[in-house]
């Protein structure tokens, strides 16, 4: 019987091994079967932090609309508050003027006393006579003012004799006196009126002064 021989690759007997691959091979396929495990685990880890992430998201926006809420809240309270300060202003401007009004009225009416007792002096002076009735009816009219005056407040200062006060008083001149001590009030040429505490006018007076050498009316000694 002749023997035939093969040629190329040896076959491979039934129940041999097959040779083992590289290690780099190796170490690929083992990767790769790591990721494809793997992969349903990442895929819901990053299904978790999308979930927080629209969580978050969701948050946000419910602050946001807060605090816009609070900020047309604010917004709407200032407005009101700008509206009732206007108002208030208002209210006591006519308030304020209303109390102006009635003031004016009041006095303008108490001074119509005092013209009708001037008008009775007018009378009176065109009747003739020897004046008294003129003197009486200015006298009466002068009572009239100054109670007039004093309704309201205002009292007259009285300056003379007083040292001068540049508070109170305005000097518009000196008088040289040996009788008078110096910066003494000796003439007073318009009264000063105040109300209440406050100066209304200041009293125009003359003060005293020292006599000049010479005029003190005594002689000189001689030597």
């Amino acid at each position: 019987m002749t023997e035939h021989k093969h040629h190329g690759r040896p076959q491979r007997e039934e129940g041999q091994e097959q040779p083992h691959g590289t290690a780099e091979e190796e170490t690929a396929q083992s990767q790769l079967q790591h990721d494809h495990d793997s992969q349903p685990e990442r895929s819901a880890e990053l299904e978790r932090e999308l979930v927080q992430l629209r969580e978050e998201l969701e948050q946000v926006r419910r602050t946001c609309t807060q605090r816009e809420q609070e900020v047309a809240e604010l917004k709407d309270k200032f407005l009101r508050a700008v509206a009732e300060a206007d108002n208030s202003r208002k209210r006591i401007r006519q308030q304020a003027d209303e109390t102006v009004r009635l003031q004016r009225e009041s006095l303008l009416r108490d001074l119509l006393a005092i013209v009708d007792n001037l008008e009775r002096a007018v009378a009176a002076a065109r009747g003739g006579g020897n004046g008294k009735p003129i003197v009486e009816g200015v006298e009466m009219v002068l009572r009239s003012m100054i109670d007039f005056l004093r309704s309201h407040g205002v009292t007259q200062l009285s300056a003379l004799g007083q040292p001068f006060d540049p508070l109170l008083h305005e000097a518009v001149d000196q008088i040289e006196s040996d009788q008078h001590q110096p910066n003494t009030v000796v003439d007073e040429f318009v009264r000063g009126y105040q109300v209440g505490d406050r100066l209304l006018r200041p009293a125009r007076v003359a003060v005293a002064k020292l006599p000049s050498a010479g005029k003190t009316g005594e002689e000189p000694e001689e030597s």
